[in-house]
This record gives structure tokens, sequence and C-alpha cells, in this order.
């Protein structure tokens, strides 16, 4: 099952029958394997309808709130998208591969909080920290998708469950070990200095101070893109999501690769956790509750069915950007920041309404 020819997030359908009819068995190929004129073709990506979108958010804020058109209000608006982003993307490949995990964003303050904790706590390196919160986050990866495969239960049911425990895990033992809803202050720790280059560090654009979070989220994105579109593993995660009993048959590894799946999104969340920590050098123990529907939203923006099997890594990335881009972009106009979850309101459904769309015209002969 190579990945090199496999360009729309769709797992391969069966080859040409024999014949040069119509039909099963008589050379009819059904509408994502049709080679088709690139005006039709390109509709049918998963993210052209939120490039799109995200397009139309900007120049929607360039003209209503011109404060954005400077270079250090982008950036902040990048920075936004970029600590959204990281995490949507393995939520999107886990999406693709046909499950949920509500336990995404607090497990970002897990891996914040072991890392803190164990460091300042221990008096250790801060790296001895990083290193155990990054086990400890593809344990709970790992833990989520053997349940999953393990049970058989719907993934939504086992990652609420998650969610709940590591909620009241974080508070609990948080209070315990230092006697308040927060960490100690670590940036006086060994390797402070180091960690902190690499997971929330600045660099100069023209005078512009631009977050290393942007640029480890165009990386990621890459390597996500090029994991779904020319490797095995890509093929694997597109046919899990779009029938794993057929995918199964054909010698596809499900267990692993739903198991793998949930344990990329651990490792986003150490990531994420890990900049949240060298960002503001403490972490409240109750954040994180919410973000989970932020990273699903934004993989449904970007074109990642709920049913699984479709999707992309760059639609999620645009779909961050529209998060960002709005999240800013209201304050930079002057309104209400009530209105934030208003707008994300409108651009889900307007996404689910284009996704629609674009799954009847990947289908459609």
């Amino acid at each position: 099952m190579s990945g090199g020819g496999q360009a729309v997030g769709t797992p391969p359908a069966p080859g040409p029958g024999p014949g040069p009819g119509t039909g099963p068995g008589t050379g009819e190929r059904d509408g994502r394997t049709t080679r088709r004129p690139p005006a039709l073709r390109l509709p049918a990506r998963p993210e052209t309808g939120v490039f799109l979108g995200a397009v139309a958010v900007l120049v929607f804020f360039l003209i209503a709130a011109p404060s954005v058109r400077q270079g250090a209000s982008m950036a902040t608006v990048l920075y936004q998208s970029s600590t959204i982003g990281i995490m949507a993307l393995p939520v999107a490949l886990l999406m693709i591969g046909g499950e949920f995990d509500l336990s995404s964003g607090v497990a970002v303050i897990t891996s914040a909080l072991t890392a803190s904790m164990l460091s300042y706590q221990l008096t250790l390196n801060v790296w001895t920290g990083v290193i155990t919160a990054l086990v400890v986050s593809l344990a709970v990866g790992a833990f989520n998708g053997w349940m999953v495969v393990r049970t058989g239960l719907p993934s939504f049911l086992v990652t609420l469950g998650t969610f709940l425990i590591l909620q009241g895990v974080n508070l609990a033992v948080t209070k315990l070990v230092t006697g308040n809803v927060a960490t100690d202050d670590v940036s006086d720790m060994d390797g402070f200095g180091q960690a902190k280059k690499i997971f929330a560090s600045s660099f100069d654009v023209g005078g512009v101070q631009v977050k290393i979070t942007v640029v480890w989220w165009l990386v990621f994105a890459a390597l996500a893109t090029w994991v779904l579109l020319r490797t095995k593993y890509g093929n694997w995660v597109f046919a899990v999501g779009g029938d794993q009993d057929s995918a199964r048959a054909v010698g596809v590894p499900v267990r692993f690769t739903k198991i793998t799946l949930f344990m990329l999104v651990g490792l986003g969340a150490w990531f994420v956790g890990m900049h949240n920590l060298f960002s503001f050098n403490t972490v409240q123990s109750g954040e994180g509750v919410g973000n989970e529907l932020i990273y699903i939203a934004a993989a449904v923006i970007g074109g990642c069915l709920l049913t699984g099997g479709h999707g992309s890594a760059i639609g999620p990335l645009f779909g961050a950007f529209m998060f960002g881009m709005v999240n800013q972009g209201i304050v930079y106009a002057g309104w209400n920041p009530d209105w934030f979850k208003a707008f994300l309101g409108v651009m889900l459904l307007g996404a689910v309404l284009i996704n629609l769309w674009v799954q009847r015209t990947a289908t459609r002969r």
C-alpha cells in the first residue's frame, strides 16, 4: 500500500473491472478515483474550503481592524494560531483515523504539571522533568488507544473518562504537592534557558518578534502532510478511518495504527505543555478544560470529516489560523470579546456544510 499516489483524503478504492460498461465489475470508477480536470479536482480537496474561508476572514479583519496590518499584530495572530494548530494536527490525524480524543486539552496541562513539579520539588534539571513528561504523555495516549481497540468502546466515552481523571488528578496532586492550585516558578532551575530556547523562544524578523512555535507549527504540518500522502502509514490512517474491517482484511495493522494515533495526540500535548511551562514559568492546574473542543473544531473546519477516512494536515493549519485571526481580530477591532464564541460557532457550522458538499463532490462521478 504505497502512499505516493494518494492525494485525496480517502482510502484507496478497488481497481477497475475488466469490462467497458458501468457498474460493479464493469470498469466503472467512483468519483474518488476517476481522473478529472484540475478545475474539478481542486474543490474536492479537504483544505480548499477552509483556505478560502481563511482568506475571507483575513481580508475581513484587515478592513475591520486596521491595526492587524502591523507586523507585530500579525505575529501575535500567528502565535495564537500556532498554539492551537500544533495540537490540532495530531487531533486531525486521529479524526482521519476515525477516532476522537476529548482528553487532549487537560493532557496539555498534565504534561506541564509533571515537568514542573518533578523538576522543582526534587531539585532536578528541568530536562529530567521534560523527558518524564514526554513518557507520561505518550503513556496517556497509549492507554486511550489500547482501551479503544481492546474494549471496542467509542473513543468519545473512553477519552471522556480520561478527561475527567486527568482533570481531577491535575488539581488534586498539584494541591497536595505545592499546597496551591499552581506550580512553583521554575525559571531559576538548571536547564531552563536551554529548554526555553526550544519551546518558547522568539526570533526577530524585520524588527518583529516571532515566537518559535510558529516555526514548529509549520514544520509539523509539513511533516504530517508527508506522512499522510507519501508513506504506508498514511495509507493505513485513511484505511482504518474509512472502514477498519476492510482495512484489517487487506493486512492493515488496525490496532497499531489507532494506538499510535492516540500517542501522537499525547506527543502534541507534551510539546504544547512544555511551551506553556517555559513561556510562563508556572502552570495553573485547572487550565486546559474546553481546549479539546477548539482542537477538534479546528480539525473539522480544516476539512476532517466526523466519520473518519477523509481530511488533510494542511486544512487544520488554515483552521487554526482562522481561530487565531478571529480571536485576535476581535480584540484589535475593539469589539466585545464575548463575540468570539459566536464567531467560532458560525465558522464551525459553515465548515460542516462545506465538508458535506466536498464529500459529495469527491464521490460524484
